[in-house]
């Protein structure tokens, strides 16, 4: 994936969420919306030296492509050979031990990635399954068009994200289950249309935990939206 698709994607998101587009570039997204996301690293492939994406610190790295190619080629077996010290051991040791990058399994159309599996246009995310549409995720799985969201699953359409499930076209879930239409929810249960709510479930139309009538919720959601756009611009 490339950015002019990522940022594409980040505009299908924020109309879904918040039914309006925004005007931060991609590095901006990443600063204010990923800043509690662990992200790959950019690093470079020790054997050919072109910049490749990991989940952490090694001295040496190879991408899993050029993994591949070696391992269809020469093989990564050495001749047999004679060691007369423990420093030549861990000499011969270190001449092979690359940490492997860009672990895309079974995966398509994904960028400065690492560790997923069956993706398909992911952008610089972690450790993520069976995901679509995905973009400085971590640990999320069966999800679909995320920003910035960690460690959950069967959500789509979501910004921040975390500890979730079954989650859409919200923002800022915590801890929270079958949340939808929603903005800033904490420790909830099957709520649509709620925002600044905590604690409570099977509930709609609440603002900080406080039943609203739906025309007032409307118009309540209008400033608040406003005025998280204020902060994030």
């Amino acid at each position: 994936m490339d950015e002019q698709k990522a940022l594409e994607m980040v505009q299908n998101i924020f109309m879904s969420v918040f039914r309006r587009e925004t005007t931060l570039s991609l590095d901006e997204i990443k600063e204010k919306f990923a800043s509690l996301i662990k992200l790959p690293i950019e690093v470079h492939d020790s054997t050919t030296g072109e910049a490749t994406w990991t989940d952490g610190q090694a001295e040496f790295y190879i991408t899993q492509k050029n993994m591949e190619k070696v391992d269809f080629s020469t093989g990564w077996m050495k001749k047999e050979l004679t060691f007369h010290s423990m420093e030549e051991l861990l000499e011969s040791w270190k001449q092979m031990n690359y940490k492997t990058t860009e672990r895309l399994y079974n995966c398509e159309d994904c960028s400065k990635s690492d560790t997923l599996y069956n993706c398909i246009s992911s952008y610089h995310s972690l450790n993520c399954r069976q995901s679509k549409n995905i973009i400085y995720s971590e640990g999320c799985g069966d999800c679909e068009y995320l920003i910035a969201c960690k460690n959950s699953g069967n959500c789509n359409y979501c910004i921040n994200v975390y500890d979730s499930g079954t989650c859409s076209n919200s923002y800022s879930v915590t801890c929270s289950s079958k949340i939808s239409n929603s903005l800033m929810i904490q420790d909830c249960f099957n709520l649509h249309e709620c925002i600044f709510c905590s604690h409570i479930a099977n509930k709609r139309y609440c603002i900080c935990n406080t039943q609203f009538e739906k025309e007032e919720y409307f118009q309540w959601k209008k400033l608040i939206v406003d005025w998280i756009f204020s902060k994030i611009r």
